[in-house]
């Protein structure tokens, strides 16, 4: 995920509470705050809660009669799918030959394994929602992590949209929301573990990406990719400091100066935004006693004491926001001490929503949250919960990222394994991110002189991204153990990886080659095209792939009208592919896709109207993703960030293996939805455009 996908402004929302009665906080992406304390709410959920009651042993007894005439034509009893996130069939396949994987070796050897064809592009949000629809993307609707607003061509997250509520109550200084917010999903088509539930099969499904806000159907799932944090934003961490410069912005978060000389200092935790249109953020104030003897700081916050110690991540502490009306904002959050001298530096990861007590909801049923927190504990619920951003920035260390994301890695093995556990029959589906983040940010030890090894720093002990593959081999071992012969698991990927060194900034190209063009003569822009002259540009890069043109009737300020479309895009596509680095001469972009070829359905008037597909080695630069035109087409990636895949989708496919032989060859990720549905005995509905895998049925594995 990039940085300008972490940036969601806040949206109001929510209905009166009409006593002064603690209320529950309710907070989207992007949004306010709602809260519900009235009466007549209180009593209407005691009716359902009786009703619901009463009915249920008639409902249980009605699932079980259902769910035995589902399973009749099912080849399978369990269908369990892990998502490794990101994992790579080349290193896969190159430490499994070496013997360091002997867990999916073995499941290869029992069933199968191959390259799964991704996306295009292969972006995590389009490659899981392919795979949530077994459909392209001109039938869900997602095109990249961002899309831009055609009235302005600032940033809208590309998966979910709040519309808050425009009626208000004024109480003195208070503007009071009433009426809730409505959330949309904008991920379109069908999810397959939908259609399961309208056969009678329930399933679970935890954290696969683009499933907030969730949606209703049989069973229960985690919202994964793209649930906010509780500011709204997609991650947005605190780095507390002595140093100097004072109190500044750093990407994916702030800097916030500790004034004095210590050892005691006063400060702040910023929450969301104050809901009654006050103007400012909710805070808490937080009391940091740093003893640099003994290499630790004790934090008060709201009356409570905290040991953090020095190179080691904080437990998930708690957090409560208060405001007016008794509303109260809960969250959880954990902090590194990175020193205590001779400076003091202490950083603050996002604020999640807490899980016991959801300031909004990110499961299905809304209770399934809180039941998972009283069973495994505290767990991260935002979307993206590794700080990738702190780390490029230097705040995080290499060592403090990884505990981060390890830790965030067994707590949600728990919460798989608890439903593996309690699942006698359905589809359970997990995608475990960790794979993902650690090879964004680690992949530049295995690289000769990435840009990002600044004085040749030296890699952090055993080689990290070795290290990983193995850990989730063990992963896969657990799994492999905890099924029956009945039960079918599938470990796949969404993509693979591939070296990040050198920046294309897509927009600099488009200025330099006359498609757009710049203000007073200017010769480069901010972010979000300002200084950009819309009258006489033509085409301008938004994403991480996208280009689009200027289209009369389509942006507020187009150039370009229909008849000249088709000719503009064959022109900027056949100028831009092949386009070489001017240092070295390598080639930095293999393809240029006209989506109106590429995909098919309603919503490819959303797309962009071409995709850029990148060659290895480079991918489209941090200023063009967010709308700058820069000093240069091509520049070095210097980021710990420094292996992506957002590149031509040929180069990067995911993995497949499953636990027995499948018949069809070169499986896409659009399949895997319409394989499991018939495994179930569920025929595919037309609109798919995945096909299934003719996946062995029960009792028939190799040897």
């Amino acid at each position: 995920m990039n940085g300008a996908s972490r940036r969601i402004a806040f949206l109001a929302a929510a209905g009166i509470c009409l006593r002064a009665t603690a209320a529950s906080a309710y907070i989207g992406p992007g949004a306010g705050f709602a809260f519900l304390g009235s009466f007549v709410f209180i009593l209407g959920g005691m009716l359902l809660a009786v009703v619901a009651l009463l009915t249920l042993p008639a409902r249980i007894l009605l699932a079980r009669l259902r769910g035995r005439k589902a399973f009749r034509r099912a080849a399978a009893e369990r269908v369990v799918i892990v998502g490794l996130d990101g994992l790579d069939p080349a290193l896969a396949s190159g430490w499994m030959r070496e013997g360091k994987l002997p867990n999916l070796s073995a499941l290869a050897a029992e069933g199968c394994f191959s390259p799964l064809a991704t996306s295009n592009p292969p972006i995590s949000p389009v490659a899981w929602s392919s795979f949530i629809t077994g459909s392209n993307p001109g039938k869900h609707n997602v095109f990249d992590f961002l899309m831009p607003d055609r009235r302005n061509c600032l940033p809208a997250l590309s998966s979910a949209s709040i519309e808050p509520t425009r009626r208000t109550l004024r109480l003195g200084r208070l503007r009071v929301p009433l009426g809730k917010p409505t959330i949309r999903l904008l991920r379109k088509g069908v999810p397959f573990w939908r259609i399961l539930g309208e056969h009678g099969i329930r399933s679970v499904v935890l954290k696969v990406p683009i499933t907030f806000p969730p949606e209703r159907f049989r069973g229960m799932l985690l919202s994964g990719l793209c649930a906010p944090d509780l500011k709204g934003s997609q991650g947005t961490f605190a780095f507390y400091t002595t140093a100097d410069p004072p109190a500044g912005s750093v990407t994916g978060g702030c800097r916030v100066r500790l004034e004095g000389d210590g050892p005691v200092f006063e400060t702040r935790i910023s929450g969301p935004r104050d809901p009654y249109g006050r103007g400012f953020d909710l805070s808490i104030p937080m009391r940091i006693e740093v003893d640099a003897a003994r290499g630790l700081a004790r934090l008060r916050i709201a009356g409570r004491s905290h040991t953090v110690r020095a190179g080691t991540l904080s437990d998930w502490i708690p957090l409560v926001f208060r405001a007016p009306l008794g509303t109260r904002v809960r969250g959880i959050a954990q902090f590194f001490l990175k020193q205590v001298a001779p400076r003091v530096e202490l950083y603050l990861s996002p604020v999640n929503i807490d899980p016991e007590n959801p300031a909004l909801p990110v499961s299905h049923p809304r209770v399934y949250a809180s039941y998972l927190a009283k069973v495994v504990g505290p767990f991260a619920t935002l979307g993206l919960p590794q700080d990738t951003w702190a780390l490029n920035e230097g705040i995080l260390t290499d060592d403090a990222f990884l505990q981060q994301a390890y830790r965030i890695h067994d707590r949600l093995e728990e919460i798989f394994f608890h439903s593996l556990k309690r699942m006698r029959r359905g589809m359970l589906c997990c995608v475990f991110d960790t794979t993902d983040a650690v090879q964004h940010e680690f992949w530049r030890y295995m690289a000769d002189g990435h840009p990002a090894l600044k004085g040749g720093e030296p890699p952090p002990g055993p080689p990290v991204i070795e290290q990983l593959y193995r850990r989730m081999d063990g992963l896969i071992g657990r799994v492999r153990a905890a099924l029956g012969p009945d039960d079918v698991l599938m470990v796949v990927s969404d993509h693979g990886f591939t070296l990040f060194k050198r920046c294309v900034n897509l927009n600099r190209w488009l200025f330099e080659n006359g498609y757009l063009a710049l203000k007073d003569g200017a010769s480069s822009c901010g972010d979000w095209f300002e200084g950009v002259d819309w009258e006489r540009t033509r085409a301008y890069g938004f994403g991480l792939s996208g280009l689009y043109l200027n289209l009369k009737g389509r942006e507020s300020r187009g150039t370009v009208t229909p008849s000249e479309a088709g000719a503009l895009k064959r022109e900027i596509a056949g100028r831009l592919a092949g386009l070489r680095d001017v240092a070295g001469g390598a080639e930095a972009v293999a393809a240029v896709y006209d989506t109106a070829a590429v995909y098919a359905g309603p919503y490819v008037e959303n797309a962009p109207d071409l995709v850029v597909g990148y060659a290895p080695g480079f991918r489209c630069s941090w200023e063009s993703v967010t709308g700058r035109v820069g000093a240069q087409v091509f520049s070095d990636n210097d980021k710990a960030w420094s292996a992506d895949h957002c590149i031509d989708h040929r180069f990067v496919p995911g993995v497949f293996f499953c636990s027995r032989p499948a018949a069809a060859e070169a499986p896409r990720i659009v399949d895997i939805g319409p394989t499991v549905l018939d495994l179930f005995g569920v025929a595919p509905p037309a609109h798919m455009d995945g096909r299934p895998l003719g996946v062995a049925g029960k009792g028939m594995r190799n040897g």
